[in-house]
């Protein structure tokens, strides 16, 4: 068996990680590592290849948003997650925010909680970067989440 068939039995819960460039345009990507590290203070962490071509834009940003995805948004995982999608955010209903909030991170509609961080650090381990944010807002909506378990999408199985 192999390290990732063995990892791929834990579940998580299935995210998009936006953020800016310095230039404005938006960028994101599905994520499946999200992580509460902290309460006090409020802090999150979440990882990225080193090999994403997205891995600069978001070394260089000041703020990301972390966007949990419910079950009826698998299309947007399977989305963001495509590197043949050229523009992910066309036609993807965003969250109107307040500034400075909306400047830092797109988030997208619908989404069971939203998350703007201000970027801590990123720690380079491995073939991956952690990153390490300071929650500066969050939202929770209902709604059943979208799971990724054994490498597919799913949904949690309640009695």
């Amino acid at each position: 068996m192999s390290l990732r068939a063995a990892m791929g039995a834990y579940a998580t819960g299935v995210t998009v990680v936006t953020t800016r460039t310095h230039t404005g345009r938006a960028v994101g990507l599905t994520v499946n590592s999200l992580a509460s590290l902290s309460l006090d203070p409020p802090l999150l962490l979440w990882s990225l290849s080193n090999r994403s071509p997205n891995r600069q834009a978001f070394r260089t940003a000041s703020h990301f948003g972390v966007n949990v995805l419910g079950l009826h948004q698998e299309t947007l995982a399977r989305r963001f997650a495509d590197p043949s999608v050229a523009d992910k955010f066309e036609q993807v209903p965003l969250l109107e925010l307040p500034e400075p909030a909306a400047l830092h991170a797109p988030l997208l509609h619908g989404a069971l909680a939203h998350f703007v961080c201000q970027c801590r650090d990123a720690i380079e381990t491995g073939d991956h970067t952690l990153f390490i944010g300071r929650i500066e807002f969050h939202q929770r909506s209902q709604g059943e989440p979208l799971v990724f378990h054994s490498g597919q999408f799913t949904a949690l199985c309640t009695p």
